[in-house]
């Protein structure tokens, strides 16, 4: 008896929670709440109604909801601070994120979800993630085609939901600065890529992510999206044994060409971003590094046609730091875009924390500002919410306090270079080579015959200290 009691409330819990869904929203954004009017794909009222816009207080306030160190139109070694940094809310794990684990069930119900995927659930999402944007006052965003939509029964469905949810963002978008960082293809949830998109060993899973990606490049254009990313998931391996390398490095190419080609055929003048990762969900991914990205880009003729998207977790986890991969990526021409987030040293998984490590943004702004910029990429969130912060206000600490760490980055290294004893430390340790025969080596014009020759004359070269401890002491001053 009480089982069958049980069921009959939670069934008139469902029934009434469907009757709220699709009840009017011109209040704020509450299941609970009783309202008139309104659909069910329109929520007009407000989604954060106890937040107020994020506004820069300085380094001395002590209110949460206010940036300490963000200014964004002050003006840092030559541009706004909003310029340098070019923030961006990733809409996959800020509005997607559930709070799940692979031990634990969802910790994380926001008031606007209403637990379906539908398009009208989509829709409102969407404009839940417009006023958080106006709030946290970033103008850019990015996302995964199918965090935004849902799949439909079939391919033409899928592509009409998001037309749909796509329509509501442009509308959306109007008036505004807003537009997408970037967009991408979501090609590695589905069971159809449980071997790859790309890489896979099935031809009709191959045209399906191609059609895929098609589709995806389309909506960012539309939406006028900056750039483009390829994250290959699942383009790599878990068994040598049974895995043709070759083949499957080769299909991925050409995949990548036939994607410069649609976007050149469609007028998309948008970056094409790879962002590498070693390994997770694969045993080994193909675009491990930047250094393996760039050989790859280099192998296959597509150098020129694409940049890398530098996620830091990934970095870690490929066994070097962020500041290495964002310097590797810079040197070759290739640095477009940051994934701004972190992992934890303790944790061997792609963690995706918020990044609040002072030192490690000053090294990440350093490339950043060596770099010219990352113009027109920029910074994403690319980080969750831990599992256990669930309030709404979770949302915004998190945000603010990632972008303050980046912009107090941005103003250590406005130190350091005002300072210029780093960098002069960095000269003096290869001025030998501003002589005459470093410079012929420089240029490419000394021989063997011509440097042993030299060699002979200096005999035993003296070797100067490198200074790394007075390096590290000048960097540390500035944090």
């Amino acid at each position: 008896m009480e089982i069958k009691r049980t069921l009959l409330l939670f069934s008139l819990a469902l029934v009434l929670s469907s009757v709220i869904a699709e009840g009017p929203h011109t209040c704020p954004a509450n299941l609970e709440a009783k309202c008139d009017g309104g659909s069910s794909d329109g929520w007009e009222g407000e989604f954060f109604p106890g937040i107020p816009k994020i506004k820069y207080e300085g380094p001395t306030s002590k209110n949460p909801l206010s940036y300490k160190w963000y200014n964004a139109e002050e003006e840092i070694l030559g541009k706004k601070m909003k310029d340098w940094l070019r923030f961006s809310v990733a809409f996959w794990h800020t509005f997607r994120g559930t709070g799940a684990d692979p031990f634990g069930a969802p910790t994380k119900s926001w008031p606007w979800e209403d637990g379906t995927n539908s398009v009208a659930m989509a829709k409102r999402r969407m404009r839940a993630h417009f006023e958080f944007m106006d709030k946290l006052g970033v103008d850019r965003w990015c996302f995964h085609d199918r965090d935004i939509a849902p799949d439909g029964k079939t391919l033409a469905e899928t592509n009409a939901n998001l037309d749909e949810v796509v329509a509501l963002a442009k509308e959306l978008q109007e008036g505004t600065k807003i537009k997408p960082l970037w967009g991408t293809a979501q090609l590695f949830l589905h069971p159809r890529y449980m071997h790859g998109a790309a890489t896979s060993s099935e031809v009709g899973v191959y045209a399906y992510a191609a059609a895929q990606v098609k589709k995806a490049i389309e909506v960012t254009y539309y939406l006028g999206g900056e750039n483009y990313v390829f994250w290959g998931g699942r383009e790599g391996y878990q068994s040598l044994l049974n895995t043709d390398m070759q083949r499957e490095l080769d299909h991925l190419a050409r995949f990548l060409q036939a994607a410069v080609d649609y976007k050149k055929k469609i007028g998309f003048n948008g970056t094409l971003l790879i962002e590498p990762k070693p390994q997770e969900p694969t045993k080994h991914q193909y675009d491990w590094d930047a250094a393996t990205a760039f050989a790859f880009l280099q192998k296959y003729g597509l150098i020129g046609e694409f940049k890398l998207n530098i996620e830091c977790n990934h970095a870690t986890l490929s066994g070097h730091s962020c500041h290495h991969e964002l310097e590797t990526a810079r040197i070759n021409g290739l640095l477009g875009n940051i994934d701004a987030n972190t992992g934890d040293p303790q944790i061997g998984w792609d963690t995706d924390q918020f990044l609040t490590d002072i030192g490690e943004a000053t090294l990440v702004m350093l490339s950043v500002v060596r770099n010219g910029g990352l113009a027109p990429g920029g910074f994403n969130f690319d980080a969750k919410l831990r599992r256990e912060s669930t309030d709404v206000e979770d949302m915004f600490i998190a945000h603010i306090s990632g972008m303050d760490t980046l912009a107090r980055g941005l103003r250590n290294v406005q130190k350091l270079t005002e300072d210029g004893s780093l960098a002069e430390l960095v000269r003096k340790r290869y001025q030998s080579f501003d002589t005459e025969i470093g410079s012929l080596i420089e240029a490419g014009k000394a021989d063997f015959e011509t440097l042993e020759k030299q060699a002979m004359e200096w005999d035993e070269p003296s070797v100067p200290s490198g200074k790394q401890e007075l390096a590290e002491m000048i960097f540390q001053s500035a944090l």
